[in-house]
């Protein structure tokens, strides 16, 4: 059937790994507000050259000595978001785990470090959030009031507009100036 393979213990050097190096164990996410990310994978540099593209958990075996990770997606307009960049010392024999998170906007750049890492753009997503929902409510309000008060008694439909109506009419009125 199947080959097991066998348990690692944490931080063990994982198979395939170079003698005397290390691994770079990087887990990339992104918040499902911005699920759109799902549909484009993260771009994982590792000292210039590709290394991985995937969500998730991807464990890069290096030699050991300092590295420099850089993360991205690609996107449409920008085509680059969440640019991180981390210098990464690996010991032999050490796995060192990075996470990654992309931005919550797309103008933002990501988050990248030992874990846990926080969304960046957070705090401006749920501004923007609160706002659009007071402004939907007023306009919601605006509709079920205009209903409630039965909006068919002024003059031009349009409740509020009863006071505007003789000046209205006479811009209207060919021949009025």
């Amino acid at each position: 059937m199947y080959e097991q393979q066998p348990h690692q213990p944490w931080g063990a050097q994982p198979p395939g790994a170079p003698q005397g190096g290390g691994a770079i164990a990087l887990t990339t996410k992104y918040h499902p507000l911005a699920f759109m990310l799902g549909l484009f994978k993260p771009q994982v540099e590792i000292n210039g050259h590709p290394a991985a593209n995937a969500w998730g958990r991807t464990v890069i075996p290096v030699p050991a000595g300092q590295h420099h990770v850089h993360v991205h997606v690609p996107y449409l307009l920008p085509p680059r978001i969440g640019s991180a960049d981390l210098g990464v010392p690996v010991h032999p024999g050490q796995t060192v785990e990075l996470e990654y998170r992309a931005p919550m906007i797309a103008f933002i750049g990501g988050a990248l470090g030992a874990p846990p890492q926080k969304y960046p753009g957070m705090a401006v997503t749920i501004v923007l959030m609160v706002i659009s929902l007071v402004i939907l409510l007023c306009v919601c309000g605006g509709f079920i009031l205009a209903l409630a008060s039965g909006g068919s008694n002024s003059a031009l439909g349009v409740p509020g507009l009863d006071a505007a109506a003789p000046v209205i009419a006479a811009l209207t009125t060919p021949g009025s100036a």
